[in-house]
């Protein structure tokens, strides 16, 4: 489960720029996360809430935005999003010659902190 040690690393960033903005307290995180990330959703909101306890995001609502699998294809010349990250063909040629576009990690997009 490698969601615990990405849900560490954020807080970490979480907690520097809560600091560096004089906040109190975080009270919201938006995160997106790539859609070839291997990120199980729910397995990062349960470690998000398990890591953030004693600290300023302990209690904060979580936003996860799940990018879509994007990719570029090759042999048709677009840009196309495929249903499952599992099917690595293209949905309009079914060429196999796709380059992924999609992130495979996690971005923290936005805090929000009282001061």
């Amino acid at each position: 489960m490698h969601e615990i040690t990405l849900c560490q690393r954020a807080l970490e960033v979480i907690e520097q720029q809560a600091a560096a903005n004089g906040a109190r307290k975080v009270t919201g995180v938006w995160l997106k996360v790539g859609a070839f990330s291997c990120v199980e959703t729910d397995a990062l909101t349960f470690c998000f809430d398990l890591v953030c306890r004693g600290s300023l995001a302990e209690g904060c609502r979580l936003h996860i935005e799940q990018q879509q699998a994007e990719c570029w294809c090759e042999s048709c010349q677009q840009y196309v999003t495929l249903l499952s990250q599992r099917v690595r063909r293209c949905p309009q040629c079914h060429s196999d010659q796709l380059q992924i576009v999609a992130d495979d990690g996690m971005q923290i997009q936005r805090l929000e902190i009282e001061e």
